[in-house]
């Protein structure tokens, strides 16, 4: 970390910056604070001068889209940009984003400080990768960005830079005479081949980063340079210094065949059965890291907003120190060949013969010169005409050369992409120093060794984007100047530069059948984008999925996942419940509506001001619960209460409005009430939302949402939640009962045998209903609770905050199994689903949705979908929702719907 320059912007948005961080050849990184709220952050902003090219700019843009939406579990979420200046007409527009801060070092850096990893650091480090390379294959998207300098290690488990805004120059700064500098150590066997980069590459490279790990060297690396491509697509790696336990996986992964690598589901599991987090509770890293993490988090704190003076000395100005030798700024055709380059007097690059040139500096276009340091696994490639991007004559400025500002000695930290903004004053433009993010150092991590690659420019008619992917290091060019990959390249060699494959390769190993990877859906519905998003989703006999929306009421074909019909009449409807065997219920926000399965079609309707005349502007709440024909559900409506006959010689009062509640049960095969009863009115429009916990002969039990709630009611429940008993035949209010310590929010549910289970703090204990007499008690993990259980024959299934879910034995609160879903982060429990069988459980939360075997907990496969990566597209928030039936489980995440097998 440096101090400020001279040049460096001084606000991003609502962000003060106050230390550089690090820099790349396209962008430079800033530690800043809002001064408001105390907030720290680091800002990645992209260089001017790349900024101004607009297959840079849109690419960084549509990149951090993906990337925000990758955003939870190990990848930061982006923050808050405040407000944004505007750039001037004359000016580039200035691409930045944000993240908060979280202590922790480079993979490299750690590597550097303390070593190899231990096993159960090396465990974390995988599994924590291999969740969120999962996260990015289910959207079939390829990361490409995983190198020693980008993979962080904080406190509490791995971490991941920013993806998009840091990987996206080469083809954005590709033009005649451009020249890059990338690394050979991290590429795959196919991207040597020249073939297209898939979700085995990613695995690939993660065995190549775990192997560093655990032995502080890359595979592949050591050798002559000539001879690196081949060593990688053809030599086994020598793995004799990887622990022996993990030998084998990442042998799989460094599988020359794409086909025979395991998925990073696959991956996970084997590395950590409880997942990541799991793993990591109570500590990770050696006690140096420890140490090292908590020293930078302390020197950020401390950082202070600098005065201008503070600032060192512009670039270029007399009192800077002379510009080292071989940070000389680059004049020179696209491509020196070895014997055109002359290393620079006295200091000959031991292993490279005479190849000097590059062999302290990243070269990026114009970029300018960089402070040296020894950067040998680098490759040096030409950039075909193809990949050029046209621009105006002055767009690309040669920059003077730039000195580095006094260090402050701070390992790097992490940082995830947003939006980009707009700058809000600060000198510009950012100086063009080109520092690499990777460590230095003959061998170093991040690569293998330097090795000049003639690719000899072709001309070509005008640019396509599909050509260039294939022309240029794919991997959307990820790797340039040490960018995404921290200094790692991700580069495949196109036509004119494919090494091809030898016939004397051994035999692939067979492939490992491990659990991890989802199945492949039966079938996939996206619900229209020129409709509104879904409100409800159901199933109906296991024939339709039921979709209600702002707008209609629609409907799925099981088998096929095709539409059938959508009907305006069920906007903003609920439930979709069979009414007998061949009417489809739904209640309407004004009417419960009979539909017809086969087209849609209304057969009744009944509207509310016709069936409860009695309660005129009776308002139906969310339906509180079902079973076989009969649904119960809360209503309510407004009365006036007449002021009371004033004594005499006093004025009159006023007549008040008064909501009237009441808790109802309703057959929808014979359409008709069959009881209300009156209940407490609930906050705001007065009507209470209920849920039943459970059914039983005599009656049915239920619980308020604490939400709905008055604030008389909350005082008077002094912190306890209550269950309530309703009289099945009548309606009548038998009793209300609090259980121990649940709190109002506690989740509970309850079976026909009279007993209940509710979350107690960081417990779940059950109750007989009728006595509340605590019967067992199932202690949590720390710091989280219990979502609502799943009851399922002899067991309840559990799910907790902290993302572990488990199975029960009901009569004895003995702990069958727990395992983790092997998502980090807060928010809600995940919900639970059983399959038409009860052999498959599903948990899907915000993140993912992941499958286990009932009985033993044996983690099958897990699904995430992140959404469209289309840069205007919408971003999906919404949590995962899992619906089973049969042998089939549809898995929706807002408009997406998936069908996958199930037992």
């Amino acid at each position: 970390m440096e101090a400020l320059r001279q040049d460096d912007p001084r606000r991003f948005g609502r962000f003060t910056a106050l230390a550089r961080f690090d820099e790349g050849a396209s962008a430079v990184r800033y530690v800043a604070r809002d001064l408001a709220s105390g907030e720290s952050a680091l800002i990645t902003a992209a260089r001017p001068e790349l900024a101004a090219v607009p297959v840079f700019s849109r690419r960084f843009q549509a990149e951090a889209r993906t990337a925000e939406r990758l955003a939870g579990g190990w990848v930061a979420p982006p923050l808050d940009p405040g407000d944004t200046a505007e750039t001037p007409a004359d000016e580039a527009e200035p691409l930045w984003t944000a993240a908060g801060y979280v202590p922790a070092l480079p993979l490299a850096e750690a590597i550097s400080i303390a070593g190899p990893l231990p096993e159960r650091a090396l465990r974390i480090l995988g599994a924590g990768i291999a969740e969120i390379l999962s996260r990015v294959h289910a959207a079939g998207s390829v990361l490409q960005g995983l190198a020693p300098g980008t993979v962080l290690l904080a406190a509490d488990g791995p971490r991941l830079t920013a993806f998009g805004p840091l990987g996206a120059a080469a083809s954005a700064e590709a033009r005649p005479g451009g020249q890059l500098s990338v690394r050979l150590g991290y590429l795959t066997p196919e991207q040597i081949e020249g073939k297209e980069v898939s979700a085995a590459s990613d695995l690939f490279v993660l065995g190549l980063l775990l192997a560093y790990a655990a032995t502080g060297t890359t595979p592949f690396t050591e050798g002559p340079a000539e001879e690196a491509t081949r060593r990688i697509a053809e030599d086994e790696p020598e793995l004799d210094a990887v622990p022996e336990e993990l030998r084998e996986l990442i042998a799989n992964c460094l599988a020359k065949d794409p086909d025979q690598r395991p998925s990073a589901g696959t991956v996970a599991a084997e590395l950590a059965l409880e997942g990541a987090a799991g793993l990591a509770r109570g500590g990770w890293l050696p006690e140096p890291l420890a140490a090292a993490v908590a020293d930078q988090e302390a020197r950020v704190l401390a950082l202070e907003v600098p005065e201008e003076g503070e600032a060192t000395a512009e670039a270029g100005e007399a009192d800077a120190p002379p510009a080292p030798e071989d940070a000389r700024p680059v004049d020179a055709p696209a491509l020196r060949k070895p014997a055109d380059v002359a290393a620079p007097s006295g200091d000959a690059d031991p292993g490279n013969g005479d190849i000097g040139e590059d062999r302290g500096t990243t070269r990026f276009l114009s970029t300018g010169p960089r402070p040296p340091q020894n950067d040998r696994p680098t490759t040096q490639l030409a950039l075909p005409h193809e990949l050029t991007a046209p621009r105006a004559p002055d767009a690309l400025p040669a920059a003077p050369p730039a000195q580095p500002a006094a260090p402050l000695a701070l390992p790097a930290g992490p940082v995830a992409p947003q939006q980009p903004g707009h700058t809000h004053g600060g000198p510009a433009p950012y100086p063009a120093a080109a520092l690499p993010a990777g460590p230095a150092g003959p061998g170093g991590p991040g690569g293998g060794p330097m090795v000049s690659l003639p690719l000899p420019p072709a001309p070509a008619p005008a640019p396509d984007p599909s050509a260039s992917r294939r022309t240029l290091l794919t991997i959307a060019a990820a790797a340039v100047g040490g960018l995404i990959v921290g200094g790692g390249s991700v580069a495949a060699l196109g036509s004119g530069g494919t090494a091809e494959a030898t016939d004397d390769k051994p035999a692939p190993k067979p492939r490992r059948t491990l659990p991890g990877q989802a199945p492949e859906p039966r079938w996939i519905y996206a619900h229209p984008a020129s409709e509104s998003s879904p409100l409800t989703t159901a199933l109906w006999q296991d024939k339709l999925l039921v979709v209600t929306s702002e707008s209609q009421a629609s409907a799925v074909d099981l088998r096929t996942g095709k539409r059938l019909w959508q009907r305006a009449d069920g906007a903003k409807g609920q439930a979709a419940l069979a009414a007998g065997a061949d009417l489809v219920f739904v209640a309407s926000p004004t009417e419960f509506l009979w539909l017809s399965p086969k087209n849609g079609k209304v057969v009744h309707r009944v509207r509310y001001t016709e069936a409860f005349e009695d309660l005129p502007g009776l308002t139906v709440g969310r339906l509180a619960g079902s079973s076989g024909p009969v649904i119960w559900f809360t209503g309510s409506h407004t009365v006036v209460e007449k002021a009371p006959k004033p004594k005499k010689g006093k004025k009159k009062g006023k007549d008040k409005e008064v909501v009237e509640a009441y808790f109802f049960a309703y057959d929808i095969v014979q359409r008709k009430e069959l009881w209300r009863t009156s209940v407490p009115a609930g906050r705001d429009t007065g009507t209470p939302a209920y849920r039943v916990v459970a059914e039983r002969s005599a009656d049915v039990l239920v619980r308020q949402d604490a939400a709905s709630l008055t604030a008389a009611e909350v005082k008077k429940a002094k912190g306890k939640g209550s269950v309530r008993s309703f009289d099945q035949k009548t309606g009548k209010l038998l009793w209300a009962k609090q259980y121990g310590a649940a709190s109002l929010e506690a989740a509970t549910t309850g079976d026909e045998d009279g007993t209940l289970y509710a979350a107690v703090g960081q417990d779940l204990q059950a109750f007989e209903a009728d006595s509340t007499k605590p019967l067992w008690r199932v202690e949590g993990s720390e710091d989280s609770w219990f979502g609502t259980p799943l009851i399922a024959g002899p067991l309840i299934h559990t799910t907790e905050r902290s993302r572990l879910v488990g199975a029960v034995e009901r009569e004895s609160g003995r702990l069958v199994w727990r395992r983790s879903t092997e998502v980090p982060g807060t928010g809600p429990a995940p919900s639970l689903t059983l399959s038409g069988s009860e052999k498959t459980l599903i948990a899907a939360d915000a993140v993912q949705v992941t499958v286990f075997a009932a009985a033993d907990g044996e983690r099958l496969w897990k699904f995430q979908d992140i959404g469209s990566a289309d840069p205007k597209g919408e971003t999906v928030r919404a949590s995962y929702r899992a619906l089973a039936f049969g042998e089939t489980v549809v898995v929706q995440r807002d408009r997406s719907f998936y069908a996958f097998p199930v037992a």
